[in-house]
C-alpha cells in the first residue's frame, strides 16, 4: 500500500500543536514505517511498539508497553493526528494523517520524522537520516527544505547557522525547550564534516590558514576535548551503577 498523497502538499489547513515525547515517538514510527516498509503498512498495535522500542534510529531509547502505546495512540486520534482502520481482519491498524496535520510536504515529513525520532542534529546528520525516507542529494538540497519548515515553525534552529549548525523540531510543549550542546553526541565525523564544509566558502589552492582559521580550529579542538571528557564521565556513571 503506498503512502497517502505521498507526493503531495496538503492544502489543508495545518491542525498541529506540541506532542509530549510518546506521543513524538508513536508517530514518528507511523511516517517512518510508512515511507521505509510501505508494504507492512498502516501498522498493527504490536508493529508501533516494536518501532517504537527498537535500539536504532531512536533518540532516547524507550521501553514502552501497550497500554502505554493505546493512551498515546487514543491522544493523537483524538487531536486527528492519526486514525484508526481495520484491514480485513479483526486486527486493528493505524495510519497518520501527517500531512494534512502539519501541512508539509513529503521533503518535509521526512526531515521532521527524523528530528522527532531522534531530537537535535546537525544538518549533516539530518541530511543522511533523512535520505534513506526521501531523497536529499545533499546540504544545498536540504536548506530550503529546513527554511520552509522554519518558517512554518515545525523547525527550530538551537545553534547559530554556520559551522556545525544544530536544528531540531519545534514540537516541544512549553516546559520540554531542547538544550543545545556543542557536539552532539550522536554525531558522526563524516555528517559534522559534510556540515562544516557545506558552510564554507571555496577556497583556491593558493589560500591557507589564517589566523582566524586556526584560531577557529584551536576552539574546535577545545570544544572535542569537552565532549569527550562528558562521554568519558558518563561511561564512568554508567559502570558505577552496575558494580
Amino acid at each position: 500500500m503506498s503512502e497517502p498523497n505521498d507526493n503531495l502538499q496538503s492544502d489543508s489547513k495545518p491542525r498541529w500543536q506540541p506532542l509530549t515525547s510518546i506521543q513524538r515517538r508513536v508517530i514518528g514510527v507511523l511516517v517512518e514505517k510508512a515511507k521505509t516498509t510501505p508494504d507492512a503498512y498502516p501498522l498493527s498495535l504490536n508493529a508501533i511498539k516494536t518501532g517504537s522500542n527498537q535500539k536504532s534510529n531512536r533518540s532516547p531509547q524507550m521501553e514502552l508497553d501497550e497500554d502505554d502505546i493505546l493512551i498515546v495512540l487514543d491522544e493523537l486520534k483524538a487531536v486527528g493526528a492519526v486514525v484508526e482502520i481495520q484491514s480485513g481482519g479483526r486486527v486493528s491498524k493505524f495510519r497518520h494523517t501527517m500531512y494534512d496535520w502539519l501541512g508539509v510536504d513529503k521533503f518535509e515529513l521526512a526531515v521532521v520524522t527524523e528530528l522527532l525520532l531522534r531530537g537535535q542534529q546537525t544538518l549533516g546528520e539530518l541530511r543522511g537520516r533523512a535520505n534513506r525516507m526521501e531523497s536529499i542529494a545533499d546540504i544545498s538540497a536540504l536548506r530550503p527544505i529546513c527554511d520552509s519548515l522554519m518558517q512554518k515553525k515545525l523547525m527550530i534552529s538551537v545553534t547559530p547557522a554556520g559551522r556545525g549548525q544544530i536544528v531540531d523540531h519545534g514540537l516541544y510543549p512549553e516546559n520540554e525547550a531542547p538544550v543545545a550542546s556543542p557536539i552532539p553526541t550522536t554525531a558522526s565525523p563524516a555528517a559534522v564534516a559534510e556540515t562544516r564544509a557545506a558552510s564554507q566558502p571555496a577556497v583556491g589552492p593558493s589560500d591557507s590558514l589564517n589566523k582566524s582559521d586556526t584560531a577557529d580550529l584551536l576552539a574546535e579542538i577545545e570544544r572535542l576535548k569537552t565532549s569527550i571528557t562528558a562521554i568519558e564521565q558518563r561511561l564512568a556513571d554508567l559502570e558505577s551503577k552496575t558494580d
